[in-house]
């Protein structure tokens, strides 16, 4: 496979940096097109996206910045990204901002029709099971398989080992990693190269809103940039740090990105 390809014409987009990261202001559509050619082409990519978290941890963990520099493209997940890029001059619109609760409808509708395997790897024990089902019932012609995210990562463990054969076994054409940050990250790192599939999706916890383990935030919220504001109601103890702490870290680096844009550097 061709982990090097360009990408199709049809979506290919200019790259913006925010905040010392590389992003491709991709739609929906772009999104599934994208996934559709690599599938087409029998091409390998890794489909990454960036949100505020996801930058913060790109500047504290090297293994992110790793992760990232092997990435096809990186999506916009998040429109605090897309209003801070409009601050700075960039053309970016709310149709540049899809999350996974965005995208998975369409996804999974593309995926029944076109008959292509999904592996989904994450969640906790039950959880992923409970969303595949729920996800079958609304797509019957889906095929999907998963397996929990709760085992021993380290890629010379036994367990990594059967995962890394199930999902080869399987052989999908996509595979959606849903750990959280860094983790997703990090595994998909280290193991890509053991996968025998064409897209490889970090997607969080998607599968989890699915069956209902965690609650979904109003879609109207996400395109007004408040839907952080409802998840850090809904887990306080788990996002806390997110959305009060990290962004401090940020405003340096947009601090620095708006001195450049008047310095015209």
């Amino acid at each position: 496979m061709n982990t090097n390809a360009v990408l199709p014409t049809s979506v290919a987009k200019q790259s913006f940096r925010i905040l010392d990261v590389a992003v491709n202001p991709l739609t929906l559509s772009d999104l599934n097109a994208l996934i559709a050619k690599a599938i087409a082409k029998q091409q390998r990519w890794i489909i990454a996206n960036h949100n505020l978290h996801s930058i913060y941890l790109y500047h504290r963990v090297a293994k992110m910045r790793q992760f990232y520099a092997q990435a096809r493209c990186s999506h916009i997940d998040g429109m605090s990204l897309v209003f801070l890029g409009k601050l700075l001059g960039f053309p970016l619109r709310r149709e540049h901002r899809v999350t996974f609760v965005d995208l998975l409808g369409s996804l999974m509708a593309e995926a029944a029709k076109q008959k292509w395997r999904i592996f989904y790897l994450g969640s906790k024990p039950g959880i992923a099971k409970k969303g595949a089902e729920i996800l079958r019932c609304q797509f019957p012609e889906l095929q999907i398989k998963t397996f929990h995210g709760y085992f021993d990562l380290a890629s010379d463990s036994e367990e990594n080992r059967r995962v890394l054969a199930e999902i080869n076994d399987y052989s999908p054409q996509i595979l959606m990693v849903g750990m959280g940050m860094p983790k997703q990250e990090c595994w998909i790192l280290e193991n890509s190269a053991r996968i025998q599939t064409n897209v490889i999706l970090p997607c969080g916890g998607c599968i989890d809103y699915v069956a209902g383990a965690i609650p979904t935030p109003p879609r109207w919220l996400g395109r007004i940039g408040l839907e952080w504001f409802y998840r850090l109601i809904t887990e306080p103890r788990r996002l806390w740090q997110r959305y009060l702490i990290e962004p401090w870290f940020l405003l340096g680096l947009l601090l620095r990105d708006l001195l450049r844009r008047w310095l015209g550097l």
